[in-house]
């Protein structure tokens, strides 16, 4: 029971680092009113630098903005291709919370990684006679609107006409903020060795600030139907599953034994898992990789692979496209993962 507890405690931390880093990422894209769409006009190099820094960005809406301008004909196969090997998915906020030097580390990795993938992608397609889809209007991906979303600080000039969803979720972070402060929950430590409380409390000061100037619109439809009701929930429940199948494998299965008896069947797994199209699956993965169970190489093999659920609104416009993209990622995933592995990495 013990276990169960902090294995929930730790799934609960780790949702909430997750909720407000998707809530800045996701506040940081609506401010730029989606520039990044100017600057992909150009060159090929150009397209495979771009498709591969909003892939390697946390989260997914990088992906969909990939997605977006490769449907409307502003990416090459190979750049779609290139920022989809890039991109890591919601597990990128998991895995900044787990071992946040190794992801930046990684992420990087996956960022040039994007740009050689791409370049060879579109290579193949070439020598295939591939053809990209054809310009089209794709259904709206959670783009961006025209509504105001600077900060209005309503809650000091309307406060009664705040809804309770509004205030709830600034209660929320109001009482872990109390709890931070007080060491009555989550981590102990105040110093820079061990930053998570020290983040935890910034993070919950970031999110009340956010949450209590944002517009109604951005309120409700960029945070609660959005992130709350698509991502958060998912979040939690496979972090969850994750840590208890980890800790219940390290305990009863000797999964530690098997991995590493078995290490090149583990990485090819990992590839294959990356097919998925959906946040998830990744996150077991991670979690063997923070606890030291699997190799840096195998957690590179499957970020390579998989591309959270990023790939689902290509799937509605071109199976064809999508299937393609994932045969020539998971060959890619396995042949990088194999030459790191060699290396001893």
């Amino acid at each position: 029971m013990f276990e169960i507890t902090q294995i929930i405690n730790r799934s609960i931390m780790i949702t909430i680092f997750v909720f407000v880093m998707m809530l800045l990422v996701d506040y940081f894209n609506v401010l730029t009113r989606g520039k990044m769409k100017n600057m992909v006009k150009g060159s090929r190099f150009k397209q495979y630098t771009i498709a591969s820094f909003l892939g390697a960005t946390p989260g997914c809406l990088g992906a969909f903005m990939n997605v977006s301008l490769y449907v409307h004909g502003l990416l090459t196969f190979g750049a779609i291709a290139g920022g989809m090997i890039a991109t890591s998915g919601d597990e990128s906020f998991v895995m900044l919370t787990m071992f946040p030097r190794e992801a930046l580390i990684l992420f990087i990795l996956l960022f040039i990684l994007g740009i050689i993938g791409a370049w060879f992608a579109d290579r193949i397609a070439n020598f295939f006679s591939i053809v990209p889809c054809k310009e089209c209007t794709l259904q709206k991906i959670h783009d961006l609107d025209d509504h105001q979303h600077h900060f209005q600080l309503p809650i000091l000039q309307k406060p009664l006409e705040f809804s309770l969803f509004r205030y709830g979720l600034i209660l929320i972070f109001v009482i872990l903020l109390g709890l931070n402060i007080l060491g009555i929950w989550g981590p102990q430590s105040w110093n820079w060795d061990e930053p998570e409380r020290i983040i935890l409390f910034s993070l919950s000061a970031i999110a009340v600030f956010i949450i209590a100037t944002v517009s109604k619109h951005y309120l409700y439809e960029h945070i609660g139907n959005h992130i709350i009701k698509k991502h958060i929930w998912k979040i939690f429940l496979w972090t969850f599953f994750a840590l208890l199948f980890v800790n219940i494998g390290l305990q009863h299965w000797n999964l530690e034994h098997f991995i590493k008896a078995n290490i090149g069947l583990v990485l090819i797994i990992s590839a294959l898992v990356g097919l998925i199209p959906e946040s998830g699956p990744h996150l077991i993965i991670v979690t063997l990789f923070a606890q030291g169970i699997v190799p840096f190489s195998v957690l590179l093999t499957s970020s390579i692979s998989q591309d959270g659920h990023g790939m689902l609104p290509l799937l509605s416009y071109t199976i064809r496209d999508s299937v393609l993209i994932k045969i020539f990622n998971l060959i890619f995933a396995i042949i990088i993962g194999l030459c790191f592995f060699a290396l001893g990495l």
